[in-house]
């Protein structure tokens, strides 16, 4: 396998300003490929390295506010870091958020375009990851998720039960990609969706076809002539194959 996840793509009414958001809230750096194009990603990073997944901030016209299949869950080192945490992402413009988690240790809020985020307590299991501890894609069936995904990018499996699964880069860097069972699971368009790309990236059309045999599907989503891929995994999640340039 060829294959590994790269950037998490947002879909943003001001990629910039949601860009100058997120890269205080991860302490990252930002670049700009072109108008309406945003990427953030640690100072000195050598991309793509596993070490960390970016962002890639897209602006779309009015992008549509629904539930989100994916998210990200950050990292603290103890509850003052939380708590610190937590302050400042208000103080940047981030609001609390309620999705029914009731009473938990971890804060959910939404950034200021809506797109709801974690921030979890210390948890011993990502005292290495980074920033972002987790991207983490909700679903109906964790298992038959692992299936597609164990085989698609070149990632370990550390944990997999009926609610949840895990998988991190063989390499022992950078979050983990969770598959979280959740009771609704409407397939609707995704203001977040993930990006994987070919090492060597000319083999993508290699990759593509290998997917397609796993059970991705082609979709439309209008990108028109690009330079990557739009595909949908089996669980209906959009997520892109990208190529040079």
């Amino acid at each position: 396998m060829t294959l590994q996840l790269v950037q998490v793509n947002f879909k943003a009414r001001d990629d910039s300003a949601l860009g100058r958001f997120w890269a205080e809230a991860l302490g990252w750096g930002v670049s700009s490929e072109g108008p309406g194009v945003t990427n953030l990603e640690p100072a000195g990073f050598d991309w793509p390295d596993p070490a960390a997944v970016c962002i890639d901030l897209v602006r779309v016209p009015d992008p549509e506010t629904v539930k989100c299949r994916v998210h990200i869950e950050l990292a603290t080192t103890s509850d003052a870091h939380q708590a610190e945490l937590v302050a400042r992402l208000k103080e940047l413009g981030a609001t609390p958020a309620d999705v029914g988690q009731g009473d938990v240790p971890w804060t959910v809020m939404a950034d200021p375009e809506g797109n709801v985020f974690s921030v979890l307590e210390p948890r011993e299991l990502y005292r290495d990851t980074g920033p972002i501890a987790a991207v983490v894609v909700d679903c109906a069936d964790p298992r038959a998720m692992v299936r597609f995904w164990g085989e698609a990018i070149d990632w370990t499996v550390h944990e997999l039960t009926d609610d949840r699964a895990l998988l991190r880069s063989v390499k022992g860097v950078g979050p983990y990609l969770e598959f979280r069972r959740t009771p609704d699971d409407e397939v609707v368009w995704n203001r977040i969706h993930l990006d994987v790309m070919s090492d060597p990236v000319e083999d993508q059309a290699k990759e593509v076809a290998r997917l397609e045999g796993l059970g991705a599907i082609r979709a439309d989503v209008g990108q028109g002539d690009v330079s990557w891929v739009v595909l949908a995994d089996p669980a209906g999640n959009e997520f892109c194959v990208l190529g040079r340039g």
